[in-house]
């Protein structure tokens, strides 16, 4: 048996199989029978065209190859009707509106298989090589051009069926297409050659069982997937214009005439029907390739990127972006520059951008072109959301279409960022990120004229996404190492001054014990005696509040009621005459903490309440619970403090607004606040007063 032959009958053995897979499944609805039918007959026809590759005489092959023939002439009507049917919500209309040329389909065979007599194939004669070629008789030529027009019509209605098809519903049909197409038009191939050289060699049956086994492996792969019998598609009963079908038709009829006398010109006439074989494959899996929507977005994306002409002009954004974030120094200022920036370039009525804060537990407002702060802050994502949002930006690293997406965290961002124009288009959120860490979210909603953002929008927002991150983790990193280096330069700084302070004390000690004398004379003794201790007691003061900070801070938890410390300081400081204080101390469970140092806090802010009222001033302390914390409130009517002032100075080191500050008090109370682990929050007014609280986590 030569390799021909095994050939067709390998393709035989596996076009049975397909038809009994698809046949004995339990639903069987009118394409399936249909297909069934037609793969049916694609095995006989593979057996005959094996045994007449298999035979021993001229005689017997021609007797094969008319029985293989027979069974191929209903290949075209049977095949016709399946892709009339399949996958076709309204295929009875297609049917019923094609019912003539079915029954031609059908007919039209049968008459030139009677006209013939069973003989399509008469003559047989050799070539120089010795090789069988068998000439068609007249009924044979016209059954192979009705070959010929019914593989063009068969692929024309797939490719009416594929191009109504959208979405899931072209991936399920996309192999078993693509398997029938290859079928038809190896068919149209080899019906063109009998037809061009009016001749049957075992090159066309070669075409024939290789096409057959590549179109059975896509229309395998195809019955791997769900559903890809039982679909829906509705295409347009107009007559099919422009049709990639024809046109590729008419450009091969035209070109394989001229390549074929080429071939045979050069002498390459043995090999033609493997060079031809390979071309297939290689068509096959081009045409893969180009019906998968991925690599059709891909391939898109990189000729927008590489080829087509850009529609923003990157060296100005850029430049734009450059100038307007260099002098940006804080994480405000950067926001509001970007929101600027993003507004411009894509022409955006709404950008906002909401950044983590530094405890990590939720988004707050940094910047917007068209939401308030106040507003804002009943927009921001609850703490709740704060999982599903983290773990959506996790998986989504790129900018993503909000309004396309059904889960919740998309539905939270739609919240937080609402629609100001029904025409707007869909909103988008651009999601700063740095080494896996998200740093806030940027998003941006009603376009001029309501404008979809395409893909070269989405690539340039995936950048500035990323530059935008990247100068927000310098700004913070920056703002580290400033506190860093400010530490460092008071702790030298400290050192020296306590040593020069030591030693004016050490003077102001040796004036003391000169003094017995002159400790006759009252007035100077009076004097003296009061400067100096005046003195000393002030250089005691400064050594010791330089000294807290010369080293890390070490705390010393313990169980202790917060309650007690409050009232050992209270008790401990005298108010001037006119300021009143109020306390409110609520029952507190045990925490743990160091009394010791968070005396030093409330001192603290008691002391500085006391500063900033007048003479008829109000100070009111509380404690109470909230949630998991506890939370120790200092509030006073004093002279209150600048917006400007919170945001830069209160908790710095070296920054005060008293005249014979330090500004160190503040400072040294955050940092033994959050070494217990809590924080402080303030608010103030310049008039109004000022309210400090201290929250500190509850024993779990």
């Amino acid at each position: 048996m030569n390799l021909a032959a095994i050939l067709a009958f390998a393709a035989a053995f596996f076009g049975g199989v397909m038809a009994f897979l698809v046949g004995w499944s339990e639903r069987h609805s009118f394409a399936r029978r249909i297909f069934v039918s037609g793969m049916a007959l694609l095995t006989i026809e593979s057996i005959f065209s094996g045994l007449s590759l298999n035979s021993a005489s001229a005689e017997e092959t021609v007797f094969f190859l008319n029985c293989s023939l027979i069974g191929m002439s209903l290949l075209p009507g049977t095949w016709l009707c399946f892709t009339l049917a399949y996958g076709r919500g309204n295929y009875r209309d297609f049917l019923k509106k094609w019912r003539l040329i079915l029954g031609l389909a059908f007919l039209l065979p049968l008459i030139l298989i009677v006209w013939s007599r069973g003989s399509i194939i008469t003559v047989a004669t050799r070539d120089a090589s010795g090789r069988w070629i068998f000439a068609p008789s007249i009924p044979g030529f016209f059954l192979n051009l009705f070959f010929l027009v019914g593989a063009v019509l068969v692929l024309m209605n797939l490719e009416r069926t594929f191009r109504a098809a959208v979405g899931t519903i072209r991936w399920r049909i996309k192999f078993i297409v693509l398997g029938v197409a290859v079928l038809f038009a190896a068919r149209a191939y080899t019906s063109s050659q009998v037809l061009l050289f009016r001749g049957w060699d075992t090159s066309v049956q070669i075409v024939n069982s290789g096409a057959l086994l590549v179109a059975g492996g896509l229309m395998f792969r195809g019955l791997l997937r769900v559903g890809h019998f039982d679909l829906e598609v509705y295409p347009s009963q107009a007559v099919l214009r422009n049709s990639l079908t024809v046109m590729l038709t008419g450009i091969y009829l035209v070109v394989i005439g001229i390549f074929a006398k080429v071939v045979s010109y050069v002498g390459g006439d043995k090999a033609f029907s493997l060079e031809i074989f390979m071309v297939l494959v290689a068509l096959v899996l081009l045409t893969t390739l180009l019906l998968s929507d991925r690599v059709r977005l891909y391939f898109t994306r990189f000729v927008s990127r590489h080829f087509q002409r850009p529609f923003h002009d990157y060296r100005a954004v850029w430049r734009s972006f450059s100038e307007a974030t260099a002098a940006c120094v804080t994480p405000a200022e950067l926001c509001q520059a970007v929101v600027k920036l993003v507004a411009n370039e894509f022409q955006i009525l709404s950008a906002t951008i909401w950044l983590m804060d530094e405890n990590k537990e939720r988004f707050v407002f940094g910047a917007s072109t068209f939401l308030s702060e106040s507003l804002a802050a009943g927009l921001a994502p609850e703490k709740a959301d704060m999982a599903g949002l983290l773990g959506a930006f996790q998986k989504h690293t790129e900018p993503v279409d909000i309004d396309a997406s059904l889960d919740n965290w998309a539905a939270v961002l739609r919240k937080c960022h609402p629609e100001e124009f029904r025409q707007g288009g869909n909103r988008v959120c651009v999601p700063l990120i740095v080494r896996g860490e998200v740093l806030g979210l940027v998003i941006l909603g009603d376009r001029v004229a309501g404008e979809t953002f395409s893909f070269q929008d989405f690539d340039l927002l995936k950048s500035l996404g990323n530059q935008i991150a990247a100068c927000l983790l310098n700004l913070r990193l920056s703002q580290h190492l400033l506190r860093a280096r400010e530490l460092e330069a008071f702790q030298v700084m400290s050192a020296f001054f306590v040593h020069d302070l030591k030693n004016a004390a050490s003077s102001l000690n040796l004036l003391l014990q000169n003094l017995p004398v002159h400790f006759d004379d009252p007035a100077f003794r009076q004097d003296a005696l009061r400067g100096t201790a005046k003195t000393v007691a002030h250089i005691n003061h400064l050594i010791e509040r330089l000294g807290q900070l010369r080293h890390a801070l070490k705390i010393k938890p313990e169980a202790a009621d917060l309650n007690d410390v409050v009232t050992a300081v209270i008790g401990d400081l005298p108010l001037a005459a006119g300021i009143a204080l109020t306390r409110e101390l609520r029952p507190l469970p045990k925490l743990w903490l160091d009394p010791e140092q968070m005396r030093k806090v409330v001192t603290n802010l008691v002391l500085n309440a006391r500063e900033a009222v007048a003479r008829d001033g109000r100070i009111a302390v509380q404690t109470d619970l909230n949630g998991g914390w506890a939370v120790l409130t200092v509030a006073d009517n004093g002279c209150g403090m600048s917006p400007d002032f919170l945001k830069r100075s209160l908790f710095r080191a070296f920054q005060t607004s008293k005249k014979n500050g330090l500004g160190i008090g503040m400072f040294h109370s955050k940092m033994i606040v959050e070494a217990h682990q809590g924080r402080i929050e303030v608010e103030s007014e310049p008039g109004q007063g000022t309210t400090f609280r201290v929250l500190l986590p509850l024993p779990a």
